[in-house]
């Protein structure tokens, strides 16, 4: 359960320290006026330079700067290839932005399948524990019913003993004597 708690702990740590750099990432942009030049223009420029416009793509190789594609998801290899082209950041390739957030969805998936099985059989043996409970609480009482009911049974026997109205045959009519 310890190890659950701990991955909680690092994947909330990571979710906030992605929108920290995501939050970062988008106060850092200039001024309007250098957002409307188009993206042609930043080329032969920096990295840096070319991606303070947001619709803009920054291949490394080629030193250009590109409109991204948008009809696409991915920049086609045609226009620059993966681990070379760059978008938001400097730093970060599309290569490796696809790989992280592929394991980053793999570990959230896995960890909620893993707190939804781990509270699913938690909640199963709670259940068989306190259903072993109420039935040891059952018997017990039967139990004790049922000395009760001999312990009564015998007195009320000794009583008809004494007064002589015992019967022979528990089954027989008792006669007006």
């Amino acid at each position: 359960m310890a190890g659950v708690n701990t991955l909680s702990a690092f994947i909330l740590a990571f979710i906030f320290f992605g929108v920290f750099i995501t939050t970062e990432a988008q106060t850092s942009t200039p001024a309007p006026n250098t957002i409307s030049v188009p993206c042609a223009l930043r080329s032969n420029t920096s990295c840096s330079e070319c991606l303070q416009n947001v619709t803009c793509l920054w291949c490394t190789p080629t030193k250009q700067c590109l409109d991204y594609p948008v009809r696409n998801i991915l920049p086609p290899r045609s226009v620059c290839p993966l681990n070379d082209a760059r978008w938001g950041l400097c730093w970060v390739n599309f290569q490796i932005l696809i790989i992280t957030m592929s394991v980053l969805g793999g570990v959230i998936i896995i960890s909620i399948l893993v707190c939804c099985f781990c509270c699913c059989k938690c909640e199963r043996v709670g259940h068989k524990r306190e259903d072993a409970k109420v039935e040891r609480q059952t018997r017990a009482r039967k139990s004790r019913q049922k000395a009760k009911r001999t312990e009564m049974q015998m007195r009320h026997d000794e009583i008809r003993q004494k007064y002589g109205v015992a019967k022979e045959n528990p089954y027989a009519r008792m006669d007006d004597h």
